[in-house]
């Protein structure tokens, strides 16, 4: 089965706003022609809160078939910034300061936002 990863990004989106994340946004990063093609960013209020939606985007993820990379970082990033790569989606779930900043938004501010 060919994955539709427009379409997976969008069911990210849609899973972390029904589920009370805020400022939930799916980037199309396909014209910048960078390591990605979408990010979607979602800020969270604790990492209990994290670590639910990871789980609720992970069963999503088996069912689409897509498959996790996993990273191994460092140092950990604690309930700051959980961060979920699916190759050609980047899941980030950040706290209200993390996400100010680091303004994903900012840095990609010519990317449509396609859940808006």
């Amino acid at each position: 089965m060919e994955v539709n990863f427009e379409q997976a990004a969008l069911t990210f989106g849609t899973i972390l706003r029904d589920l009370k994340a805020e400022s939930v946004v799916v980037l199309d990063l396909r014209q910048a022609h960078i390591w990605t093609d979408f990010f979607v960013i979602a800020t969270i209020s604790s990492g209990k809160q994290a670590g639910g939606l990871e789980g609720k985007i992970m069963e999503a993820a088996k069912e689409l078939q897509i498959e996790e990379y996993r990273t191994i970082r460092k140092s950990p990033d604690g309930d700051e910034w959980k961060l979920l790569d699916f190759g050609s989606i980047v899941v980030h779930l950040m706290s209200p300061t993390a996400r100010k900043f680091y303004d994903l938004e900012r840095l990609w501010y010519d990317s449509p936002n396609l859940l808006a």
